[in-house]
């Protein structure tokens, strides 16, 4: 009977376990942890957005400029079948207005247990406690574990060791250095440091709503929140990937108001009215919209309210640091894999979730990423083990 061995207790590696049980193979999955899905469980704290219903190729956007490595991937296993996952799992549903789906109960936990207890049923085996350290000259997996160094020999091998940030979750990075074809990480779904001026204070920690972000070619209709660092938030995490490539970044402060009518309003101001009473009584912006604008329009050597009330310039001080980050950019490189997601310079070993270098934005796209993976991984290694072993 073919032994296959998973190490990483994630999404990724708790989807690719399931697979090979499927399909007969003897698993074992281990994970550094004390516990699985310590990462999962907390994205799951602020509500756990599983997936996004969209068309197939606005979704598949969203894993720019790896969609083309992904396609295949998602595809096979997309919002749908995510969906129908979760139900599986005793878990009931339900669709935002934004197209984000979400359990009903909101958290991971019940999610995960279901699964794991569906896992052990199918006859996973777990160790936890198990910290990989790379392979022997047999080609068998080394581990440090609570009982001393363990070295455990496979057929296939699955790694699904996640990125580099959230390290006390378990992502730290660390197996970098055990596998050669990677590109370094880098913060993705991050927010970004900037130093607001005394009178923006009493806004820390609000969030600016009813706004759209332009970088680069991204768009984002997502809020942010203005925090003692600078700027967090789903719009700006939205963008992350090319503020972090040093794209600019403006804010539509009115993005309902088409741009003949602010000018017909501007051109209505009274010679005395100053501008902000104007943008509050006019235009009715809110206080920190209002704030905002003011913050950086006094920096500015143009005055054209208007143009700048349409696309506020807003600088930054790159990203902060990446532990902070929700997900990284980076990680093992698509030209050090075959079809198969099988790693070149090692035949068995196969690679998925994270780990692998793409980034997508928060909305459901980093989970239904991370699921597909490891479901192609381990049909990969089901695909490459027939072919060797006829």
């Amino acid at each position: 009977m073919t032994r296959a061995l998973v190490i990483g207790g994630g999404p990724a590696g708790l989807m690719a376990a399931e697979t090979l049980a499927d399909a007969g193979v003897t698993v074992t999955l281990a994970d550094k942890m004390p516990s699985l899905g310590r990462k999962f469980l907390m994205a799951g704290k602020s509500g756990l957005n599983i997936t996004k219903t969209e068309d197939e190729s606005t979704f598949l956007a969203a894993y720019l400029p790896r969609t083309e490595q992904l396609a295949h991937a998602i595809s096979d296993f997309g919002p749908d079948a995510v969906q129908d996952w979760a139900l599986g799992l005793g878990q009931s549903i339900f669709t935002g207005s934004t197209g984000r789906v979400f359990p009903e109960v909101m958290k991971a936990s019940p999610l995960l247990r279901a699964w794991l207890q569906r896992l052990v049923a199918k006859g996973v085996t777990f160790h936890t406690r198990w910290n990989w350290q790379g392979w022997d000259k047999e080609s068998a997996a080394l581990f440090a574990t609570p009982a001393g160094p363990i070295r455990h020999q496979t057929d296939i091998t699955i790694l699904a060791l996640g990125g580099a940030s959230w390290a006390r979750l378990g992502s730290d990075g660390a197996w970098s250095s055990l596998i050669s074809g990677t590109t370094p990480f880098q913060p993705a779904n991050v927010g970004f440091r900037r130093r607001w001026s005394e009178h923006m204070t009493r806004f820390i920690g609000h969030p600016v709503k009813g706004i759209a972000l332009t970088a680069g070619d991204l768009k984002s209709r997502g809020e942010i929140v203005l925090s003692a660092e600078g700027l967090e938030g789903g719009g700006i995490y939205e963008v992350s990937r090319v503020l972090r490539e040093g794209a600019p970044l403006q804010i539509d402060l009115l993005p309902d108001l088409e741009t003949e009518k602010l000018l017909r309003r501007w051109a209505g101001k009274r010679a005395k009215e100053t501008t902000g009473h104007f943008l509050k009584s006019t235009l009715r912006l809110p206080a920190i919209k209002v704030a905002l604008f003011q913050e950086v329009f006094q920096t500015l050597v143009s005055q054209d309210v208007p143009a700048f009330l349409k696309a506020l310039p807003l600088s930054h001080d790159g990203p902060r640091e990446m532990d902070q980050a929700i997900s990284t950019a980076g990680g093992v490189r698509f030209d050090a894999l075959d079809d198969n997601l099988m790693l070149n310079e090692r035949p068995g070993v196969f690679c998925a979730g994270e780990m692998l270098d793409w980034e997508a934005p928060t909305g459901g796209y980093l989970i239904t990423g991370s699921l597909a993976t490891g479901k192609a991984a381990a049909l990969g290694a089901l695909n490459w083990n027939r072919q060797t072993n006829p």
